[in-house]
């Protein structure tokens, strides 16, 4: 595939903020990318740009060998299926689809042709004469995507159009649009917060935070070998240790100590030398939890520790778990009914391990991305027992303040 859509040095400020800064992105022919990250780290604005709404303070757009930095939206073969669906509420579906191609002087017969078309790529042939206050959000939503699709554009660009729909109607809508996608084949650019959204849908993604670019790659790539502290946290869960390599083992494998721990067996995937600071990553799933100590094997860590708190989420139950120093976060699937096992409870002894191959290790490390981790607030058992001091002392100044009243 080659380069179909590029951001070329992209630079947007808003009053001195720069909410894009810098940005160089190539986007493929025919593929869902996704820009994804929390509210405000530019990913609407990237949008907005390639859109035409916006116009960079730097840099270039070039969308199939033509720079379209300076056109306006009309002029660009994008259309922009939006959040809030910007359905005419006085026209039908049909005449909402329609208006596009009537508004380039189509004929009448060209636009019912195109019109049915797009109504039966959506599956709302039987709607087609409702108004939008009388369909459904996910079927609006789909109205809105005939619209835009109806123009043949070379890029359909989606804002975050999922956000307003339910879970159960946002899966829905994820495999409809993917079918959508294979229908009518070309490049999507889907902003969202939501990482299930990004990971279930995306060819290819990019995590963005504070106007920049943290990690390009498939969703496989990013969720498994995260380049960055902010990855590894803001796309699913992780537990983070850092510590220092004391040994290379071979050219695969380097032993790293981590106080309150000790030795742990990393991937040396970096290459890192003795002596070499080192921050991973390790996903709470691949940690394997279980009341007995399993079999040691030399590529296999394995820590003693105490479960200090759970979460019982249906199909798995969360586990943070202490060992030394450290609060671990892993997860047991639960594959038969819970009643046919007995499972770990709180302060209940434990054996925590993970493969070294599991353990990756991070380019770059914030402190501030370990907000990002779903960490319960452990709090210290309170003390009951009365303070005598102060009860004493209490009781001192009541006899001081009679004695007081007395002398007046």
């Amino acid at each position: 595939m080659k380069d179909f859509l590029i951001f070329e040095n992209l630079s947007k400020s808003y009053s001195n903020v720069a909410a894009v800064k810098n940005i160089s992105l190539a986007i493929n022919k025919g593929e869902i990318f996704s820009l994804l990250g929390p509210s405000g780290c530019g990913k609407t604005t990237l949008l907005r740009l390639c859109a035409g709404f916006e116009t960079p303070d730097n840099g270039r757009i070039i969308l199939d060998g033509a720079d379209i930095t300076a056109l306006p939206p009309e002029k660009r073969k994008v259309n922009t299926v939006f959040q809030s669906y910007a359905l005419f509420p006085h026209m039908t579906i049909r005449e909402n689809i329609a208006f596009g191609p009537k508004v380039a002087g189509k004929s009448k017969k060209e636009v019912n042709y195109e019109v049915d078309k797009m109504l039966a790529l959506i599956q709302l042939e039987y709607e087609a004469d409702r108004k939008p206050a009388h369909i459904s959000g996910g079927q609006k939503q789909r109205v809105a995507i005939a619209r835009a699709l109806i123009n043949k554009p070379q890029v359909l660009l989606l804002d975050e159009p999922l956000a307003a729909l339910d879970l159960k109607l946002r899966q829905r809508m994820l495999i409809e649009l993917d079918q959508i996608h294979d229908e009518v084949g070309i490049t999507f650019l889907f902003v969202t917060h939501d990482q299930t959204e990004a990971m279930s849908l995306s060819d290819r993604m990019a995590v963005m935070d504070k106007g920049s670019i943290e990690q390009v790659g498939t969703p496989v790539e990013i969720y498994e070998s995260p380049v960055s502290s902010f990855t590894a946290a803001f796309i699913g869960d992780t537990n983070f240790l850092d510590g220092w390599v004391t040994k290379i083992i071979d050219k695969e494998y380097a032993k790293i100590n981590i106080d309150g721990i000790g030795k742990i067996i990393c991937f040396n995937d970096r290459k890192l030398k003795a002596g070499d600071p080192v921050h991973v990553s390790i996903r709470p799933e691949k940690i394997n939890m279980s009341k007995t100590e399993p079999e040691e094997h030399r590529k296999v860590n394995i820590l003693k520790g105490v479960v200090e708190n759970m979460v019982y989420v249906g199909t798995s139950t969360k586990y943070w778990v202490r060992s030394g120093e450290w609060l671990f976060t892993t997860q047991k699937l639960h594959r038969r009914y819970l009643l046919d096992e007995t499972p770990p409870k709180w302060d209940d002894d434990v054996w925590i391990s993970w493969h070294a191959d599991d353990c990756y290790m991070l380019e770059k490390y914030r402190e501030a991305d370990e907000q990002l981790l779903t960490i319960p607030d452990i709090e210290e058992p309170e003390d009951d027992e009365p303070n005598l001091d102060e009860d004493e002392s209490s009781q001192e100044n009541i006899i001081t303040d009679e004695e007081n009243k007395h002398e007046k």
